[in-house]
């Protein structure tokens, strides 16, 4: 069967799927041009500025993204097959994923751009306040851990292609560091030199390609130059990224992540352009390369789980993901510029997230059953993938397998930094330290927790060992998906206090209602039985040594203590509802 027979019916789903429930959505939650927004009523340009709504759609495509839509899609096609992948990823995105996102962001802008925890405190309690902030900061370390150690794996070793060229994983990380030092340029000549946005984009992302072809000449190979194993270099390399996440977390937004996210989200673009004009001519010009080969089922159950509900926790990003509720009620609303920007930015990023997952799959998709190429790590799988694409259109196999690890890797930078500075706010909120020693202590807590589970060594349950990023996957999407579930459930607090409308319940109470089963019971697979199995060892201290265990348990806690709250919230009498959801007068503060 040809992959086009795939994608193209799932493109135009999600595509109708914006225009006919994007626009319920805008109905329901009210969405006026003329209100004022926070981006506008409280601007200083360090962390509130409105900004044109292409730019800040590119900069948030690009953080919620990342390598989210990317692992995860393959992971679970690998495992489970691609029916199942896809069939989440369709279904999750319109009607949960997609409604999280927008949801999260309307709710912060209503409420002075302040984050989701910040919503909660205002419709729930104070305790439940400082139990999401923590949820928040324990998420965010994991992601940090995960998606730092799968980035490093590229910088290091060499990929051999069916054509017999060589992908150095050297040359990537040249690619990488050159990559960083373009956006500050951008960022400084829209700035200082009044450059538009349209020309720095048509100078710099080309830079962007060159960057990529460049650094497969010049690699950077860190093993060579220390005389050190890749498995040695690779760690050094997860430190210096979380250098850069100490660095880039503290700097202004609009010399780092403005532009780096428009360049990214521009890159984002590129990536599905191409692999499209690549199913295409591969359908019309070589059909063995688009075809599907990889079974559509597998297995029901494997080494972590059975497919429910460990399916929907290894495909967060891509079909809905808790991360990018902090995006968007972190960074993303300080920025908005109207009211009704919401819809593309909120809603529709999650429909194109869902297309580079649906991709992504796709480069499982094209694998022969037991190929070995399967059991390689996703960023690679991936990026073959996207080589053979790409290859279509008359691009090198080197080269195209270069971008896909550089787009990779592009992805990553901007969900890292992001990460690191939401990080640095949750830990100045805890603390009540404000300024250049809260900022310092908040972003050297979550760049500095993430550097130990780095460095220490991560095995499985044979004793071998195991990447840092494959031991904490699990917890970072059980981890990511309950806090999609918190923070719906905190939007449907707050709709049914100030709109008492029977549409909440379906809206987003139902869609909060299967995350939380599915995350809290994939959580409970994970964790009980690490607890269970140290019982059984009568000569040992009888509790696990796994750091995983102890995360997830708390996360457990967390969790229930959350849903009490809510339900207190929502039977209890907490005075009248506020009318948060009615749009600010123009004029006025939002």
């Amino acid at each position: 069967m040809s992959l086009l027979y795939i994608i193209l019916p799932s493109a135009l789903l999600l595509a109708v799927a914006y225009r006919v429930y994007g626009n319920v959505l805008a109905r329901l939650f009210r969405l006026d041009p003329g209100a004022v927004t926070p981006a506008v009523a409280l601007r200083d340009d360090v962390d509130y500025e409105p900004i044109p709504p292409g730019l800040l759609l590119g900069q948030h495509f690009s953080a919620i993204a990342a390598a989210g839509p990317i692992v995860g899609p393959i992971l679970a096609g690998v495992a489970f097959g691609w029916a199942p992948a896809l069939a989440w990823i369709l279904v999750g995105s319109i009607l949960i994923g997609g409604v999280h996102d927008f949801a999260a962001l309307v709710a912060s802008v209503r409420h002075k751009a302040r984050s989701i925890a910040e919503v909660v405190r205002d419709h729930m309690s104070r305790r439940s306040y400082v139990l999401f902030l923590a949820f928040v900061w324990i998420a965010l370390v994991y992601i940090i851990v995960a998606f730092t150690d799968i980035t490093a794996s590229s910088f290091v070793g060499r990929q051999v292609l069916e054509s017999g060229e060589t992908v150095s994983g050297g040359g990537i990380a040249s690619s990488s560091l050159m990559y960083l030092l373009l956006p500050m340029a951008m960022g400084l000549c829209l700035r200082h030199g009044r450059m538009p946005l349209w020309l720095a984009t048509a100078i710099f992302l080309p830079l962007v390609g060159v960057a990529i072809w460049g650094g497969q000449r010049i690699p950077f190979d860190l093993a060579a130059v220390l005389g050190t194993s890749d498995a040695t270099a690779q760690k050094i390399w997860g430190v210096l990224l979380l250098a850069y996440c100490l660095i880039a977390a503290m700097v202004p937004m609009w010399l780092l992540l403005q532009p780096r996210g428009h360049l990214g989200g521009c890159f984002l673009y590129v990536a599905l352009a191409g692999a499209a004009l690549g199913l295409v001519l591969g359908d019309r010009l070589v059909a063995g390369d688009a075809v599907v080969n990889y079974p559509a089922f597998t297995q029901w159950t494997t080494k972590a789980g059975s497919v429910v509900p460990m399916l929907f926790i290894t495909i967060a990003c891509g079909a809905c993901s808790g991360f990018h509720s902090l995006i968007a009620s972190g960074t993303t609303s300080k920025q908005l510029r109207r009211e009704t920007d919401a819809r593309p930015i909120g809603y529709g990023t999650m429909l194109l997230e869902a297309m580079v997952a649906i991709v992504s799959l796709a480069c499982v998709m094209v694998l022969p059953a037991g190929d070995t190429r399967a059991t390689q790590p996703p960023n690679f799988i991936y990026a073959l993938g996207m080589g053979r694409f790409l290859e279509i259109l008359g691009i090198a196999p080197a080269l195209g397998v270069s971008f896909a690890l550089m787009a990779f890797t592009t992805f990553v930078y901007d969900t890292l930094d992001v990460c690191t500075r939401l990080g640095r706010y949750i830990i100045q909120e805890l603390t009540g330290l404000s300024g250049r020693a809260g900022a310092w202590l908040g972003t050297g807590l979550t760049a500095g927790v993430p550097l130990f589970f780095l460095l220490r060594p991560h095995l499985d349950a044979d004793g071998k060992v195991v990447p840092a990023w494959r031991t904490f996957w699990g917890l970072f999407g059980a981890s990511n998906q309950l806090l999609a579930a918190l923070t719906l459930l905190g939007i449907t607090v707050w709709l049914w206090r100030t709109r008492r409308e029977a549409w909440v319940w379906v809206v987003t109470g139902l869609p909060t209602l299967f995350m939380y089963v599915m995350s809290t019971w994939a959580l409970a697979t994970m964790t009980l039985p690490k607890f269970q199995e140290a019982f059984r060892k009568a000569d040992e201290v009888p509790l696990p040594t796994d750091p995983v265990a102890w995360a997830g348990l708390v996360l457990l806690v967390l969790a229930a203590v959350m849903l009490v709250e809510a339900v207190r919230a929502i039977v209890g009498d907490r005075g009248p509802p506020r009318p948060a959801l009615a749009p600010a007068p123009a004029g006025s503060p939002a």
